[in-house]
């Protein structure tokens, strides 16, 4: 049953920690004639998202940039140097659910996720932002590029009720840029 898991945050600033999204996004998307350099041929790096999807038969088209590190919003540049649909853009956070452990939310990146309404989901007692250390160590990616995809270590991912709206989504295939 679908569920959202965010908290709409129209005023959010772009350079605060809850607006951060990943940078490499992956997903089934048309071509777009939108402003900025971004590749849509070959793969320079592959990561175990990439080769996850691949292995797995989903379609996918992998999109890269050159990521600018003094850009606060990850996925906000994501989706204006692609030429995308920001609210397409979906973020990876990690969160430590008490009596769960670490889970991913995936949520747009123009929303800040409701770590009560993912407690709910998750049956967890209460719920924070997971220290970036241990979310890197989990998943195998950095902040900024964690993808629910081909996780170090598989954990639990609750997608927000909003993907579904969308004929396609973008997330990060596993690094920035």
């Amino acid at each position: 049953e679908p569920v959202n898991v965010m908290r709409r945050a129209p005023g959010l600033a772009a350079g605060s920690r809850e607006a951060r999204g990943s940078s490499l996004m992956m997903g089934r998307v048309e071509r777009s004639s939108g402003a900025g350099t971004a590749r849509h041929d070959k793969i320079a790096v592959m990561t175990p998202a990439i080769l996850l999807v691949r292995k797995s038969g989903v379609p996918h088209e992998v999109l890269e940039y050159p990521q600018d590190p003094s850009v606060a919003s990850y996925g906000q540049e994501a989706a204006d140097v692609l030429g995308v649909d920001p609210s397409s853009v979906f973020k990876t956070l990690v969160a430590d659910v008490e009596g769960v452990g670490l889970v991913c939310a995936v949520v747009p990146v123009s929303a800040m996720l409701d770590l009560k309404a993912l407690c709910d989901v998750v049956k967890g007692r209460r719920a924070k932002m997971a220290d970036p250390a241990a979310a890197e160590r989990a998943t195998g990616y950095v902040v900024g590029g964690i993808s629910p995809l081909g996780q170090k270590r598989a954990l639990p991912v609750v997608i927000d009720a909003s993907a579904l709206s969308h004929a396609r989504v973008h997330v990060s295939a596993g690094r920035r840029g």
